[in-house]
């Protein structure tokens, strides 16, 4: 692991993800995985593998969690907020400007550039599924776990198969791994946060649960009720993701702030759109009849869809700094970590390559991407472009 770094750097190294990073949660831990794990080196793979697993126990955005944290142990907590906004910045002012009523993309050219990114995304997964194999299955009982994982998360997908994956990993690894060893000079970093610090966010975190509703009844303010639906939203969903949507959907359009057409067409814009999904709450923030709308309406959905899973997850790093380097607990991960292979390989499969390989053409174009990854180590935002472009190349064909 390389010296700590500034609050710039993080900030300017998310803000090209969050530029870049196409494709959903899945694809975005590939990008992070390539840009500050192979390239940057911020952690090496067993470590962020750690990481991935913990967030997807945790309630709230997955993918964010997981930049929120390698922000904070980059350059402490102006880092996690500056990988944040780094990463949140793009798709948010994206989503808000369409709700204002710009149109993102149309026509032949703005389909056939949607496409290429999404296959683009199955390049990045891909690699990613492969370098992670290469380090974190390398023995036959690891690579039978994330085999077991992958058929799981592909058997009950979403939430459900994600957490009982990992939690078989983390049994096969407590009864099959016992004698295997850490390589020699793993790096498990620290991300140096006080347990008075953790204590008192899991206080927040629980407090907002269950004291914004009883605030909006009582002083029927629509700001309120606003940060009320959409921090139960963000509080409520585990993985991240298109797990949260039937959640926003009751929190909005059942509750009639959100006219269902228009809840659409966001949530269309919003697969346009690179960055995480939870910007969504953005959009819906902006457009919703109850709170300020607009520009302010947005800020409140979007601060409150995230915080609660940034509370939680502050709340518990410095325990899961004290219990990882623990033997019993670092044979559990050595299981865990294999089942986090197979849950990337299970989502390769679907949502990103079922959706995005329609024909021989978008599979040649995938194709293309990986070996630019793999062979010629081309930086994933010069395969964003190529894809882009090649994705406008199939549909003028």
């Amino acid at each position: 692991m390389t010296r700590a770094g500034t609050v710039p750097e993080v900030f300017l190294a998310f803000l090209r993800l969050g530029v870049t990073s196409f494709g959903g949660p899945i694809a975005h831990l590939g990008y992070f995985r390539d840009d500050l794990v192979t390239r940057r080196r911020w952690m090496d793979d067993r470590a962020y593998a750690d990481l991935v697993a913990l967030c997807q126990f945790l309630p709230g955005p997955a993918s964010s969690q997981v930049g929120f944290a390698m922000g904070l142990q980059r350059a402490g907590f102006l880092g996690a907020l500056a990988a944040f906004l780094g990463f949140t910045l793009p798709s948010a002012v994206l989503l808000v400007a369409f709700a204002a009523g710009a149109s993102l993309f149309g026509g032949p050219v703005g389909g056939g550039i949607l496409d290429g990114l999404k296959i683009v995304a199955v390049a990045i997964v891909a690699q990613a599924v492969w370098g992670m194999a290469r380090s974190l299955t390398p023995d036959p009982p690891r690579a039978a776990i994330a085999v077991v994982a992958t058929a799981l998360a592909l058997v009950a997908p979403g939430a459900v198969g994600q957490l009982g994956a990992l939690a078989i990993g983390v049994l096969a690894g407590l009864l099959l791994l016992r004698e295997v060893a850490d390589p020699p000079g793993e790096s498990l970093p620290s991300f140096g946060v006080p347990r008075a610090v953790a204590i008192g966010c899991l206080i927040v975190a629980v407090v907002g649960l269950l004291g914004l509703p009883v605030l909006a009844a009582v002083t029927g303010s629509g700001v309120v009720a606003l940060a009320d639906a959409f921090y139960r939203s963000g509080a409520l969903v585990f993985g991240g993701g298109h797990v949260v949507l039937p959640l926003l959907q009751g929190a909005v359009v059942e509750t009639g702030w959100v006219s269902p057409d228009a809840f659409l067409a966001g949530y269309g814009a919003a697969q346009a759109v690179p960055g995480p999904l939870f910007t969504f709450a953005g959009y819906l923030g902006a457009v919703s009849s109850v709170g300020p709308g607009g520009v302010a309406g947005a800020a409140v959905a979007l601060a409150a869809i995230f915080l609660p899973g940034f509370l939680v997850l502050v709340g518990v790093l410095p325990f899961w700094d004290a219990l990882r380097g623990r033997p019993r607990v670092r044979t559990a991960m050595r299981g865990a970590n294999a089942a986090v292979v197979g849950i990337l390989a299970a989502a390769l499969y679907t949502p990103v390559f079922t959706t995005a390989i329609t024909g021989p053409g978008p599979f040649v174009l995938a194709l293309v991407g990986f070996v630019l990854l793999t062979t010629f180590r081309t930086p994933a935002w010069a395969v964003v472009i190529i894809g882009a472009v090649g994705g406008i190349a199939l549909s003028l064909l």
